[in-house]
This record gives C-alpha cells, structure tokens and sequence, in this order.
C-alpha cells in the first residue's frame, strides 16, 4: 500500500513539474517567438523521413505586419468569438459534438460505399468529423502536443488553452498561430504561405486571397494539391462575406 501511495505522489509530483514547465514556456513567449512547435517538429522529422530531404518555409513576422483581411479572414473561418471567448468556445463544442454523433448515427446506417471483395468486410463511407476548437485551443495543440487523440491529452489541452489566455493577450495569441500554423507541407506561418500561394507578403493581401488560405486551414496538404477546388472557392466567398462582422483583439 505504501509503495502505491509513494508511486502516486511521485505521479502527482512530475505532473505539477510538468504544468510548471508549461507555465515558464508560454510566459516566455510572451516577450519572445517560439522557435518550433511540437507540430512542426513532428512534421519535419516526418517530411525528413520520407523524402530524404527538408523544405521548409517558415518567416516570423509581427502582428502589425499581417494584413487585416487575414486576421479577419482567419477568425471568420475558424473562431468567430476568438475575441470574446475565454479559451474555451463551448456553445461551438457542443453543437460539434451534436453533428459528429449524428455524422455517426448516419454512417452507421447506410449501405457500404464499394462492394466488398470475397472473404472482406464491405467498406463503409467514414463520417465527416466537425471540430469546435478555438483558436487558442489549436495553439496549444500545435505548440506542446502530440497528435494522438486521447482524454488525456485532451485534458492537458484544456489546460493549456487557459494558461495561454492568462499569461498572453489575445493579440500574442493570434500572432503566434498566424506565424505557426500549418499551410501546406513544410509551409509554417502566414507570410509563407503568402509568398508560396500569391508571391506576396501577408500584410499586402486581398480579401478573397486571405479567405482562400483561411479555408485551407483545416486541411492544408489536401488543398496544397487542389488549387482549383470548388469547395475552396465557394467557401472562400462565405468567409469574405463574414469577415466584415469579425472582431478583432
């Protein structure tokens, strides 16, 4: 019983010492950038890998230098009360949740899209998977953690999420995850995803230019490939309508 015990505080111990680790991290970021984040680490050890070789492109550049239509364009996009909301957009996770189990219940129920080959089961269309993260919520991920989806991980998410709204302001929040988030294979960052799609810098963007490469957010690598989408362009247009109503920290 003792050696539980003991094996429990020593648990309990290392977790703290790791919240602590967390702590000086994020509040060092508050007066310096991040030089990776766990994402891009796993990312070029992956590209690395398989390729044999590294392209990367990756430029810092600060808030003020990122074109309005792209902060709103991405805000719009991906978390439309980023300016509000205190990490965590609850209303937007539950109605998530709502139309996953529903996408479920629906695939669940249909018929096999292909027929299947003798002596293997028939293959069932996956459903559609819709996020509720924030924002800050992505941030967090992308900047300390693995992608493996467990409750977990999830939990220390969460509490990630609110030690970055406590110690950073929504501004350093947003800066941060416009000059590291994913926009294509080994291309970090907004100004390098706008030299790579538009050969320009990200603070002279257009309106529509700053939707497309919002929508492309959830599934950089797949639109990468797509530059004639349909999806892309219409959503696109569905972005430069809500931007106007975005607001900005």
């Amino acid at each position: 019983m003792k050696g539980l015990v003991r094996w429990l505080g020593l648990l309990l111990v290392a977790l703290l010492a790791l919240q602590v680790f967390f702590v000086a991290r994020i509040a060092i970021m508050a007066v310096m950038a991040p030089q990776s984040t766990s994402f891009q680490r796993s990312e070029a050890w992956r590209i690395a890998n398989n390729k044999g070789t590294l392209r990367w492109r990756q430029q810092w550049v600060d808030y003020s230098q990122f074109s309005s239509n792209l902060k709103r364009a991405v805000i719009a996009s991906e978390d439309d009360s980023f300016a509000n909301h205190e990490g965590v957009d609850w209303d937007a996770l539950e109605k998530a949740w709502e139309k996953n189990a529903k996408a479920e219940a629906r695939a669940a129920s249909q018929k096999p899209a292909t027929k299947a080959a003798p002596g293997k089961p028939a293959a069932v269309k996956p459903p559609k998977i819709v996020g509720g993260s924030t924002i800050t919520q992505q941030l967090a991920k992308n900047l300390f953690l693995s992608g493996e989806r467990t409750l977990l991980r999830k939990v220390q998410e969460l509490v990630l999420t609110v030690l970055l709204e406590h110690l950073l302001s929504k501004q350093r929040i947003l800066e941060i995850y416009l000059n590291s988030v994913e926009w294509g294979e080994g291309v970090f960052g907004a100004e390098a995803a706008a030299q790579h799609y538009y050969r320009k810098p990200a603070s002279q963007l257009s309106a529509y230019e700053a939707a497309r490469l919002a929508v492309m957010l959830p599934r950089p690598r797949h639109y990468e490939k797509l530059p004639n989408s349909g999806y892309l362009a219409s959503r696109a247009g569905v972005i430069v309508g809500r931007m106007g109503d975005a607001q900005l920290p």
